[in-house]
């Protein structure tokens, strides 16, 4: 994350911000104090950002009415850039599970949920307990969670790498099955307790100073209201909360943990 620009000027502020989206630069906007700030994502697109920045200030008239085309792409160029093959394999495997979900359903569940009965862990078959994971059980269930791993999981593996994404997906992962098990039984899945430990991740350890891993506070407030909501019964679908909460907390204990350790990063993000 590199600050651009730093004013008291809202609308000058969002018209360089919108400027920059309509060029595929990946801006956002923060406060600070009665000041607001325009940060860039990621360091790669620096030098544009500085050109783009410099002619909207000579010539304002220069922003378009109409997204480009860039802007449009940016986010799948982001989403693509930003991952490695751990991120992308998981992915896969759930959207490929799911398939042979619909197909299957007996023979899929019974090979992958936790346990066959309600008062057994696997310990013959260690894998289960971590693989409810990949089991989704409608679309959205299989697009909302595969986009927030792809996207946050992704992340981590490009800036700490392969080996501590694989160890936040075990250790978020296993604590929120184990969990969701305990209080309702075998019959449960689907990656968002692991999406939730990565964004405990990101967010302990990444708090209070800017890091690649650094994720916008409306986000953060998002899906923990998410997960509050959970808990009141109002949504509209079932919701396995013991596993959200599990993964956020253990999530939360990785990024401490991970932040204590402070490893070398693979690489910045792009």
């Amino acid at each position: 994350m590199r600050r651009l620009l730093t004013s008291t000027d809202s609308d000058f502020i969002g018209q360089v911000y919108q400027y920059l989206r309509q060029h595929g630069i990946p801006v956002s906007v923060t406060e600070q104090g009665n000041n607001l700030e325009l940060w860039l994502h990621q360091s790669s697109y620096e030098a544009a950002a500085k050109q783009l920045i410099q002619d909207f200030k000579n010539n304002p008239q220069v922003m378009d009415t109409k997204p480009s085309r860039s802007a449009r792409s940016s986010l799948l160029n982001d989403l693509l850039r930003n991952t490695g093959w751990l991120t992308r394999i998981i992915a896969v495997i759930a959207v490929f599970v799911y398939l042979l979900l619909q197909m299957a359903p007996e023979s899929i569940l019974g090979a992958l949920r936790i346990s066959n009965y309600y008062d057994s862990y696997p310990v013959a078959q260690p894998w289960r307990f971590i693989s409810p994971v990949v089991l989704h059980f409608s679309v959205m269930h299989l697009v909302f969670n595969v986009f927030w791993w792809w996207y946050l999981g992704g992340r981590i593996e490009r800036y700490l790498g392969g080996s501590w994404l694989i160890a936040v997906f075990l250790f978020s992962g296993i604590t929120a099955n184990v969990a969701q098990y305990v209080v309702s039984g075998p019959n449960f899945g689907g990656l968002s307790g692991v999406v939730y430990g990565l964004l405990g991740f990101c967010w302990l350890y990444s708090f209070g100073r800017r890091t690649p891993l650094w994720l916008p506070p409306g986000l953060i407030v998002f899906m923990v209201g998410w997960l509050i909501l959970g808990y009141t019964g109002v949504l509209w679908v079932n919701i396995a909360n013991e596993a959200h909460l599990a993964g956020l907390l253990s999530g939360c204990l990785a990024g401490v943990v991970v932040r204590l350790l402070n490893p070398t990063p693979r690489k910045n993000l792009r």
